[in-house]
């Protein structure tokens, strides 16, 4: 079944976590037979891609774009040495590189 299989790093909320537990539980229930969290998440992920042009789907992707793009912005904000300003040499463009003579 699964020949062509890949490992993920998935990280969800935990509300987002338990109404996936819920459906396992139900699933389990309703079929009589054991359902896992895994399960569930490979059904849910393989049934949202078939909706690709779904306006639901597409505004969740779309916020969940936008909140990892400034998530990754504070973050580099706050590594900055100068505490989140942009010095005049870092604003312009960068000097040329110059070539090791051998």
């Amino acid at each position: 079944m699964f020949a062509n299989k890949a490992k993920v790093l998935l990280i969800v909320s935990q509300d987002i976590l338990d109404q996936a537990r819920v459906c396992a539980g139900q699933t389990t229930t309703e079929l009589k037979m054991p359902v896992s969290l895994q399960i569930v998440l490979r059904a849910l992920i393989e049934e949202g891609l078939k909706r690709g042009n779904d306006r639901k789907l597409l505004a969740n992707i779309e916020g969940q774009a936008h909140a990892v793009r400034d998530i990754r912005k504070m973050a580099r904000r706050s590594a900055r040495p100068d505490g989140g300003h942009e010095n005049q040499r870092s604003a312009g463009r960068r000097p040329p590189r110059r070539l090791k003579s051998t």
